[in-house]
């Protein structure tokens, strides 16, 4: 993919990014007592990133890698800093309309009407497929890259990515918790599994401090787009990925981290991510 001045279309969308929370963060001081934390740290995002830049434009050779992965360390990082920002930014939880859109469209709770068929063994399996959700994105883009697939790496990270800030989009004008707190007081069914799966509930449980993260369902969202470059640039991979998606996704609602209707944002959001991608490449090519 053809560069402009050494940028690429996820530093430009990443730019972006931090431009809006920054704002936003402005926006919400002085009552949100993070604000000045939030602000440095943005600050240093967009800082790093453009000495990441700095350095592949002038071919030093560690530039190059940092250049290229940097994404993988600045998601996990933004999406961290919400703790500290949304509850400023959109104080009031939309999980009663969320609640009432899964009931208008199925004609109950979902989380409550599957509670018959929890087993611990499949909560088991469940657990671990929700958990491959951080790591199917870094394999393919990793085997990209260490295939020396630049093309396919440039347009997969960029789809990738997207979603991901697509989605924190979502969070923002509809800041949810999910069913694993609203709903239980209709639950009746404890989930447990045999092995790890509890350990790795509390894990993530502690690692995600923000947790207005229902709407829409991310985890659905990004494992598509993560399953289409997987398609297009290795279909090994995507063969690997399939099954593991598909328990992902049903993984979501089962364990209580998210309404079917979230799910469903999740699908339809993936198809535009992939074609917003193509046209921003294919405009960057013919550039």
């Amino acid at each position: 993919m053809k560069e402009h001045w050494g940028l690429k279309p996820v530093d430009c969308i990443t730019y972006l990014a931090l431009v809006v929370l920054t704002v936003t963060t402005l926006i919400t001081r002085p009552p949100n007592p993070h604000g000045g934390t939030l602000l440095v740290k943005y600050g240093c995002l967009a800082f790093f990133l453009t000495v990441f830049w700095w350095l592949d434009r002038g071919q030093v050779r560690i530039g190059r890698p940092l250049h290229i992965l940097y994404p993988v360390v600045f998601i996990p990082i933004i999406f961290d800093s919400f703790a500290n920002l949304l509850p400023w930014a959109s104080p009031i939880l939309l999980d009663d309309r969320l609640i009432q859109m899964d009931r208008v469209l199925l004609g109950v709770d979902p989380t409550v009407w599957i509670e018959p068929i929890i087993h611990p063994v499949l909560t088991e399996l469940l657990t671990w497929a929700y958990a491959c959700y951080y790591f199917l994105p870094i394999v393919l883009l990793l085997s990209l890259y260490l295939k020396g697939k630049q093309s396919a790496y440039d347009r997969a990270i960029f789809g990738i990515v997207l979603c991901f800030y697509v989605s924190y989009v979502g969070y923002f004008l509809v800041p949810a918790v999910g069913p694993r707190f609203t709903l239980t007081h209709l639950q009746t069914v404890d989930l447990h599994g045999i092995f790890a799966a509890d350990t790795i509930r509390d894990t993530l449980n502690y690692l995600e401090r923000f947790k207005q993260d229902a709407f829409p369902s991310a985890h659905t969202a990004v494992v598509l787009v993560v399953l289409f470059y997987a398609w297009q640039f290795s279909r090994g991979l995507f063969w690997a990925f399939l099954p593991v998606v598909v328990a992902l996704i049903f993984s979501t609602v089962y364990l209580r981290y998210h309404y079917v209707i979230d799910v469903l944002v999740g699908i339809l959001l993936a198809g535009p991510c992939v074609v917003l991608e193509r046209m921003v490449t294919a405009y960057w090519q013919r550039k």
